[in-house]
């Protein structure tokens, strides 16, 4: 009979944690993704003297209100640019690409999460797949 609860413990915990992780958002958080779902903001800047407008940043929203691309332009033209893959049951990132002036990838960032929802480890690969270093976040809480 213990195995079947335990079983039945283990399938429960695989169904909600997926929905616990969700629920690590704010009402706030959820809110502002709502009001982005397949939203692109562009930002210009403007001269004062000439009043011409260029492009400088922009930003690229999913249907569910998640940034997927991020674009920063200068004046001969796109500076950098940072795609985002996420989760589809956690809603994180986990993965992102950062691309140079000739939109060829620089870096390569993976994630990994903790249970609670905070970053766990970074991985940055370069182009080639070749990972050259790994990032580990300690999160420490004190009295004061």
């Amino acid at each position: 009979m213990n195995k079947y609860i335990s079983l039945l413990f283990c399938l429960c915990s695989l169904v909600i944690l997926p929905l616990e992780a969700q629920s690590l958002l704010t009402p706030e958080q959820l809110a502002k993704r709502e009001k982005r779902k397949n939203l692109i903001v562009k930002e210009w800047n403007t001269d004062s003297k000439s009043n011409t407008r260029w492009l400088d940043r922009v930003k690229v929203y999913d249907s569910q209100g998640r940034c997927v691309e991020e674009i920063e332009y200068a004046s001969y033209g796109q500076r950098w640019r940072v795609t985002s893959q996420y989760n589809d049951t956690t809603g994180k990132v986990v993965e992102e690409v950062e691309y140079n002036d000739r939109n060829r990838p620089t870096r390569i960032k993976r994630y990994e999460w903790n249970a609670d929802g905070t970053k766990a480890k970074q991985y940055n690969y370069l182009p080639n797949g070749k990972l050259y270093s790994v990032k580990v976040y300690e999160y420490t809480f004190t009295d004061k």
